[in-house]
């Protein structure tokens, strides 16, 4: 059974007044496990397929199922809920909270979740921090890290719930190439060890040879489909 369903899925917004089609009928599946690249063209709709699969915005026409949900059934504050639980995301600027550490920001998931923070919660955070080659760093605010470093604690905070489904937006598009290089390998280790489904916009050649599959897009419709030898 297929962990993500995009069903006729169409985003149009209104710009000087008129419609303007983003997304224009896309259907797609993913299989669990898998490691689905979205490359294509800036504008040719990457980050907003990627939003509505995460279930951040909302489609103007069609369906998004995750993990077997109905995301269309959900409103704001259980689609919410249903992120914390069960779905991460790395966003392209980090999106950490200035005023947390490394460590509170990994902990920001957790938190949120159903029944807030448990047992165990720090250790893994420390444990996360650590594989992201950060351990000595968890104690520093975001303005005191690089970018490779924000992007790796926003990658460490992604994994903090265990979630069946990742999603990330330009994971490497701010780093130099050995720190991407090194984000890569770990994302490809994380897919294989923990078996999280991950969907990744990318411009980065070197990530989209990684994935199982590369799903191209142009001009808001899919025009390619491509499964790994």
């Amino acid at each position: 059974m297929s962990i993500i369903v995009a069903d006729h899925l169409e985003q149009t917004y209104l710009s000087a007044g008129h419609p303007l089609a983003v997304l224009r009928d896309i259907n797609l599946t993913v299989e669990p496990h898998s490691l689905v690249a979205v490359v294509g063209p800036s504008g040719s709709g990457k980050t907003t397929l990627l939003g509505l699969l995460a279930g951040l915005d909302r489609p103007t026409r069609g369906t998004v199922h995750l993990d077997g949900q109905d995301l269309g059934a959900l409103d704001e504050d259980a689609r919410a809920a249903f992120r914390a639980e069960r779905v991460g995301f790395v966003f392209q600027t980090f999106q950490l909270i200035p005023t947390l550490t490394a460590l509170e920001n990994v902990l920001v998931p957790l938190e949120l979740r159903p029944g807030g923070r448990r047992d165990g919660d720090t250790e893994r955070a420390n444990e996360l921090l650590e594989r992201v080659g950060l351990a000595n760093r968890t104690h520093h605010y975001p303005a005191q890290l690089s970018g490779g470093e924000q992007q790796r604690v926003g990658l460490a905070r992604a994994f903090a719930n265990r979630p069946r489904i990742l999603f990330a937006d330009e994971p490497t598009g701010s780093l130099d190439t050995e720190t991407g290089s090194g984000v890569i390998d770990l994302l490809v280790e994380l897919n294989a060890e923990a078996q999280t489904t991950m969907v990744l916009v990318t411009h980065d050649p070197a990530l989209a040879s990684r994935a199982h599959r590369v799903v191209r897009l142009k001009a808001g419709t899919i025009v390619s489909d491509e499964r790994a030898a």
